[in-house]
């Protein structure tokens, strides 16, 4: 059985925020399901998206866990966006935490360095 997963972030200024994670993802959106919502796929059958909900924005926390925190973290810093946090837990496992136009949430976690 195949499960897709849809992780949405809710925003006040759809094209402010498209073109933030825009820059944060990499590339444009995948597809655009109508004219308040984009959808970026993260991996096959996983997917992120911004809706215009501006009564919820600004609440939601996601966690994107990569093989290679390092090169996923320069490539954004290239593309002129930085952490707002970086955590590292006792285990030695590492998140940096991005906050987009509306405060939500998007972080980044990584095995050791």
């Amino acid at each position: 059985m195949t499960v897709d997963l849809f992780a949405g972030l809710p925003v006040r200024d759809y094209r402010a925020a498209a073109a933030w994670y825009e820059r944060l993802l990499g590339a444009p959106p995948a597809f655009l399901p109508n004219d308040t919502e984009a959808v970026w796929e993260l991996a096959e059958h996983r997917y992120v998206y911004i809706e215009l909900r501006p009564e919820h924005a600004g609440h939601d926390m996601h966690t994107v866990f990569v093989d290679d925190l390092d090169a996923r973290l320069a490539q954004i810093a290239d593309r002129g966006l930085t952490p707002a946090e970086r955590e590292t837990y006792d285990n030695g496992v590492r998140k940096a935490i991005f906050r987009d136009p509306d405060g939500n949430e998007i972080g980044f976690g990584g095995g050791p360095a």
